[in-house]
């Protein structure tokens, strides 16, 4: 992760099978955190993630419920730019609950990719490309695998507990 105070994630993620779930608007954005969430899979060692595309942002959420019993962790990738309306304060808080929901439902760690941005220079600056600060993607995919394996190594949670 970038920026000052923000930890440096790697996890060995050999075995676990994750997803990657993308948004296919802002294709120059978008193209650039999922070369950064493959490039982060492959160093963890995960084999073979596949990746699947959406048309938006809005649809993440149902996806990554749908993918969720199927891996062991998720890699969401978005962006959202702002404009005139108030349609980015939506798209922005019902995917952030979504994904939130997902995870915390299903007890499946799901990276959170999604840049909401106020215009395209930052998410061009956020998306892993030549010249970004950030590599959200890479961020993402990361925190996933080691979530992933942190859960592995706690104890299963029982209802009498």
């Amino acid at each position: 992760m970038s920026g000052k105070g923000a930890p440096v994630v790697t996890a060995n993620g050999q075995g676990l099978k994750v997803a990657i779930v993308a948004a296919s608007w802002h294709t120059d954005v978008m193209d650039g955190l999922v070369a950064g969430a493959e490039r982060a899979l492959k160093e963890a060692g995960v084999a073979d993630a596949p990746l699947v595309r959406v048309p938006g942002t809005v649809e993440l959420s149902v996806a990554c419920a749908r993918l969720a019993p199927a891996y062991d962790a998720l890699v969401a990738l978005g962006v959202v730019i702002r404009g005139g309306t108030p349609h980015f304060d939506y798209v922005c808080s019902g995917v952030t609950h979504g994904l939130t929901d997902v995870s915390t439902r299903t007890g499946v760690p799901v990276g959170f990719g999604v840049l909401t941005c106020d215009d395209e220079a930052q998410a061009l600056d956020r998306a892993g490309l030549p010249g970004s600060s950030e590599d959200k993607g890479h961020e993402a995919a990361m925190a996933a695998v080691a979530t992933a394996v942190t859960l592995a190594s706690l104890a299963p949670r029982t209802l009498d507990a």
